[in-house]
């Protein structure tokens, strides 16, 4: 008897990918230097349980060898040559591959896993492993030293086990990516902060000196201003420090209870300068204390004033209140902003202007400002 497709006609013949591809991909994937892992592992035991056989692995086919990376109990793992594979001589297929008696198949009668030269399989069965970028890797096999065949059932779920292998491969292959943009990140994130400390130590360091002039200590306007300056200074270290920890924690943040007033109060000491020159009014009122990163917030708060400073309407005196208001839960409990869409902002760019770092032009208005509302998760 002849092996079939899950289709039950003739397959494709044409391997998915060159050998050069192939290789690629399973140095990519990391298949046969990564520890198996439990979950293909289990993966491997349902199929055999579903497909009620006692045998079951996941063969890697490379250019010269098989390697067996995971088998069903009893059976130890191991490498054989491409030539003896089973699985070599069907990789071409690209659906289910069942073989009810080997030694009547073309393909398999001389194979020495038939032969009893290394083993007496007799019936077969396999599905590809196959990247989403159409290479094949190798198969998931199924085997038993007694002929037998598959329901229907069964071999949907081969081909289904098979699809989840690739999705646990698939799996372990984003996790060491974004484990190694992380690690980028962090690295990244160190040289940033070393680059800037350096020119703010210098401005800390020249603060210090200046409030010790005679001239600062006698006269109070300076001495407001100089320990104004090395305060800010201070804040900005902290924030700096702060970001390289959030890089460094993966994006955790590092959440205390604060009160909201103090952060407030600390961002309009640094724009005292912005908000005089701009002839404004900010009011704060009562806010609640809440658990938040105060720094990561500080920031927030910093950059949400200054555009509110900066994109305002011309010939009007600008005045803006902070109050307790309505707040969303976000992600895990966490409080997320509310927007409140302003006049002129079309519906169809409100996505766009909830983004970071994304403003839209206010349309239908004399002025032009531009509003920038992305949401403060805290």
């Amino acid at each position: 008897m002849v092996g079939r497709s899950d289709r039950g006609g003739p397959v494709s013949t044409v391997v998915g990918g060159t050998i050069e591809q192939q290789e690629l991909e399973l140095e990519r994937y990391a298949v046969l230097t990564e520890p198996v892992g439990r979950d293909l592992q289990a993966l491997v035991d349902l199929v055999a349980q579903a497909c009620d056989v006692p045998s079951a692995a996941i063969n890697i086919v490379t250019r010269n060898q098989q390697h067996q990376i995971v088998a069903t109990a009893g059976i130890e793992p191991s490498v054989c040559s491409r030539s003896d594979s089973m699985c070599a001589a069907v990789m071409a297929e690209t659906g289910n591959v069942v073989v009810p008696d080997a030694t009547q198949d073309e393909r398999f009668r001389t194979n020495p896993f038939v032969t009893g030269d290394i083993g007496a399989v007799r019936f077969y069965a396999s599905a590809p492993l196959i990247t989403p970028d159409d290479v094949h890797l190798g198969r998931l096999c199924l085997f038993d030293e007694t002929a037998r065949t598959l329901t229907p059932a069964q071999e949907v779920s081969l081909r289904t086990v098979a699809g989840q292998v690739m999705d646990v491969l698939e799996l372990r292959l984003r996790t060491r990516e974004l484990e190694r943009a992380n690690h980028h990140l962090a690295l990244f994130a160190g040289q940033v902060s070393h680059d800037l400390r350096s020119p703010l130590t210098a401005i800390l360091a020249n603060a210090e000196l200046l409030e010790t002039e005679p001239v600062v200590v006698t006269h109070d306007d300076l001495g407001a201003v100089v320990r104004a300056v090395s305060e800010a200074g201070r804040r900005m270290n902290r924030m700096i420090e702060e970001m390289l920890d959030f890089a460094v924690r993966g994006g955790r943040l590092s959440l205390v209870e604060t009160p909201l007033e103090h952060v407030f109060t600390l961002a309009l000491a640094d724009l005292e300068p912005v908000v005089r020159r701009g002839d404004a009014t900010i009011t704060v009122e009562a806010l609640p204390t809440v658990a938040v990163d105060a720094d990561m917030l500080y920031s927030v708060v910093l950059n949400l004033l200054t555009n509110a400073l900066k994109f305002r309407r011309a010939r009007h005196r600008p005045g803006h209140h902070a109050s307790p208001g309505p707040c969303a839960r976000g992600p895990g409990g966490r409080g997320r902003v509310a927007h409140r869409w302003r006049r002129g902002v079309v519906r169809a760019a409100r996505h766009v202007a909830a983004e970071r770092f994304e403003a839209v032009e206010v349309v239908g208005t004399s002025w032009g400002n531009r509003v920038d509302l992305g949401s403060v998760a805290f």
